[in-house]
């Protein structure tokens, strides 16, 4: 991992903790200055995906793992209702199956390079994951139709047990970025990856917004409620050192990296402090999202 990714990744972040509305036994802790950057996918839209040599793959190379048996069996039936119009390795699963295993845990099957349920560039509906694409059809949100780990990204949610002086303990959500660390030692062979990209830093509405669904599924109709509460009030207040630095004490916007993802900050063209992309950044414009 290079010096330069490590500075993006690694910035101090700005954190909120509230307590679950539904649920008195949890507590949520979230990550605002990640949750309100312009990160948003750009898979088919100059995504230059994890390995240089397969950028049509973007993160699919590796095939999902399945958190638990309700994620397959979900996955699955969703599996059962895709055709050889809608799937491009439909008769290669019928033969030889579209799972398979990994230290003794179940996986999405790499088929040809990726994910066998990718579909390649020049198929007819088009590249990408036919799971997604199906949602798609169905008018319903991808996080039905695709395994948690995919639908998840680029958000991540841990659980720890707080234990307090008084001997009573409640639960800690943690919601935040699912950064390169998070795939685990592998992650330090992708070529690039999106989250502390400026590629994928180019938003026009904040992250809490554009995953609306996954953050309610995360979180509940009220901890959602209740984060987005929260992030518009980070948001204004980020205008507002914005403007102090702009106009009254321009050492403020030394501040700005840990109240605005520095991705985020490196991809505002207006912005005389963000940081400079890297070649990886400069390699492909923008199309269109999966």
């Amino acid at each position: 991992m290079n010096q330069g990714h490590r500075e993006l990744a690694d910035q101090g972040r700005v954190w909120v903790e509230f307590d679950d509305p539904a649920d008195a036994t949890q507590r949520f802790r979230c990550d605002l200055t990640w949750l309100t950057s312009s990160y948003e996918c750009i898979f088919g839209r100059g995504c230059p995906g994890l390995r240089t040599e397969r950028p049509d793959d973007g993160c699919c190379g590796l095939g999902a793992h399945f958190s638990d048996a309700d994620d397959v069996r979900r996955v699955g039936a969703v599996v059962a209702e895709l055709t050889t119009q809608t799937w491009q390795f439909a008769q290669e699963a019928a033969r030889s199956g579209w799972r398979e295993q990994e230290d003794d845990e179940p996986k999405t099957r790499v088929f040809e390079g990726a994910c066998i349920l990718l579909n390649r560039p020049g198929f007819p509906t088009g590249a990408g994951c036919a799971l997604h694409q199906q949602a798609v059809r169905d008018g319903v949100p991808a996080l039905r139709t695709k395994p948690d780990v995919c639908w998840q990204l680029p958000l991540h949610r841990d659980y720890r047990t707080v234990t307090l002086p008084d001997d009573t303990s409640y639960t800690e959500v943690s919601i935040g970025e699912y950064s390169r660390g998070r795939w685990g030692p592998g992650g330090h062979d992708f070529d690039w990856y999106c989250s502390a990209s400026t590629l994928a830093h180019r938003a026009a509405r904040p992250l809490y917004r554009t995953c609306a669904d996954e953050l309610t599924e995360l979180m509940g109709t009220a901890g959602y409620a209740e984060l987005s509460r929260r992030a518009q009030a980070h948001l204004i207040g980020v205008a507002a050192v914005r403007n102090d630095a702009e106009h009254m004490h321009p050492a403020g916007r030394a501040l700005l990296p840990l109240l605005v993802h520095p991705a985020t900050l490196a991809a505002d063209p207006t912005d005389d402090a963000a940081h400079s992309p890297t070649p990886r950044d400069q390699a492909r414009p923008t199309a269109e999202s999966h």
